[in-house]
């Protein structure tokens, strides 16, 4: 009978073995030691020096046979540990993303390898987000409001928001109505960072932290599609609106903790009455669309959602409506510094809330009693006068004149410097600060509440310059500018930006052509 391949395979090895026993039997003693200390150390740890001199014999090894072996100790067994609550589960998540997003980032030198939000630019983490949301918008056949144009690490108002976000500023964006599906992205993308970097950091986060209010159901849809990949690295978004029973929803949100949440106006206040939800600590306050809010009556619903958050929240308005229902509005829930970014190239979207006035005059002396006019009209309102004044003139001498004027008519002024002076009384000051047109670029335009064009400038670049930078940090202010017949034919221009024009200078405007 034939013998199988095993059965020879087998007697071979048994040949072979008989052969090495019998080879290792005829050496001596001490090439055997020798043999079988060189497999003790192949076995082992390999170490630069094996000699005494780097370890000392002892009485247990006097050969250094067992240098840096460990025992093998029985594992412990261990109670299993409690089940992570949905908090832990997702915290550990959003750790985990942030690991994962520095070792992706480290090896493959992408962008932002060697950038953190602590050195001026956007971290990890928050590149990680913005990644899983563009991945799955552009496998989508159309984004919620259209395509998706480019990347997202592109877009420059992305970048503007986050620096002005991390910066604690409010944020209101006149550029459209509602926002875009990159500004949402990049929405959503830093309150996931700033969530992260907050627990790193050992602080509690509320839930929610992000409160995104919508006037639609459908609205809500779409900015819950863009939180949607975010779910994977441990942020967790819930979207609450009519279109589902109200008892759902609440079961919902007793099971689970959302970092993010975006809700109607009405439902949100159901479910706050109901005690299924606190937004006592929401963190970061976003209103989607004021005009759409106004159109279906709900500033009130919005006051009201304001007063059950608790503390100071970050708040970011979209909206294109400049009303002065508006405007109320947003003075009374927003208390800080405040930023206006826009995309729009408009200037009447990059200058809302800045009241441009117009005045015209004949002579120098009727220009100077207006101006005093304005100077004491301010300072005798009983509403906050603006921290800063400023004058815009050709030369300092109509400066001099001003203050003189002042101090001859009985108010107590108090030279600060020669080109600034202000108005003193018991209760309050007004400063005034001068300066030429020249030098009007170097100025820090945010500090100041009123500007005034003593005489009308040369170019309208200078006159948008000043109306666009008060309004860059600015909800109120106004623009005063001085016209003579001298001044019709820059009429046109300025016809197209102020929004009181007196009747006078249209009419002389159309004579002049």
């Amino acid at each position: 009978m034939a013998k199988g391949d095993d059965a020879v395979r087998r007697r071979k090895n048994k040949t072979s073995r008989k052969r090495m026993r019998s080879s290792e039997s005829a050496v001596s003693a001490r090439v055997a030691a020798i043999i079988a200390a060189k497999r003790r150390r192949k076995t082992g740890k390999r170490r630069i020096c094996e000699g005494m001199c780097f370890s000392l014999p002892t009485p247990d090894d006097p050969f250094n046979d067992r240098h840096e072996q460990k025992t093998k100790q029985k594992p412990i067994k261990s109670e299993s540990p409690p089940p992570l609550s949905t908090t832990e589960k997702s915290k550990n998540q959003r750790c985990d993303a942030a690991v994962r997003a520095e070792q992706r980032v480290s090896e493959g030198g992408g962008v932002g390898s060697d950038c953190d939000s602590d050195y001026g630019c956007p971290s990890k983490f928050l590149i990680l987000c913005l990644n899983a949301i563009q991945d799955v918008l552009k496998d989508r056949q159309s984004a919620p409001d259209g395509s998706l144009d480019g990347s997202l690490l592109a877009c420059d108002w992305g970048v503007d928001f986050w620096k002005c976000c991390s910066a604690g500023s409010h944020i209101i964006d006149t550029s459209w109505s509602c926002p875009t599906t990159e500004q949402v992205a990049w929405l959503v993308s830093t309150a996931s960072d700033i969530i992260t970097r907050k627990e790193k950091q050992g602080h509690v986060v509320p839930s929610p932290f992000l409160l995104f209010l919508v006037p639609t159901q459908e609205k809500a849809v779409q900015i819950r599609s863009v939180c949607k990949p975010l779910k994977a690295l441990g942020i967790h978004a819930v979207s609450l609106h009519p279109g589902a029973p109200l008892d759902h929803q609440v079961q919902g949100l007793r099971s689970c903790e959302p970092e993010f949440l975006v809700a109607t106006p009405e439902r949100l206040l159901e479910l706050v009455s109901l005690k299924a939800i606190d937004i006592s600590g929401v963190s970061l306050l976003v209103l989607d669309g004021f005009n759409t809010f106004l159109d279906l009556g709900f500033v009130d619903k919005l006051n009201s959602v304001r007063k059950a958050i608790s503390g100071n929240p970050q708040v970011v308005l979209f909206s294109d409506c400049y009303s002065e229902v508006f405007t109320s509005f947003a003075q009374n829930i927003l208390s800080g510094p405040v930023t206006r970014l826009c995309q729009s190239d408009v200037v009447t979207s990059q200058s809302a809330f800045i009241s441009q006035l117009v005045h015209l005059h004949t002579t120098q002396e009727e220009k100077a009693s207006k101006i005093k006019q304005i100077l004491t009209g301010i300072f005798c309102d009983e509403v906050p006068i603006p921290d800063k004044i400023l004058l815009i003139s050709k030369t300092a001498n109509k400066f001099q004149m001003l203050r003189s004027s002042l101090k001859e008519e009985g108010y107590e002024i108090s030279e600060d410097s020669s080109c600034a002076f202000s108005i003193i009384s018991d209760r309050k000051a007004l400063r005034i600060f001068a300066t030429d047109c020249e030098s009007l670029h170097e100025q820090d335009l945010k500090e100041f509440g009123t500007a005034i064009f003593v005489d009308l400038p040369t170019s309208i670049e200078d006159y948008v310059h000043v109306l666009t930078r008060m309004a860059r940090h600015s909800i109120t202010g106004a623009l005063h500018s001085f016209f003579c017949e001298g001044d019709a034919a820059r009429a046109q221009p300025l016809i197209k930006l102020t929004l009181v024009v007196t009747g006078w200078i249209a009419s002389a405007y159309a004579n002049d052509q």
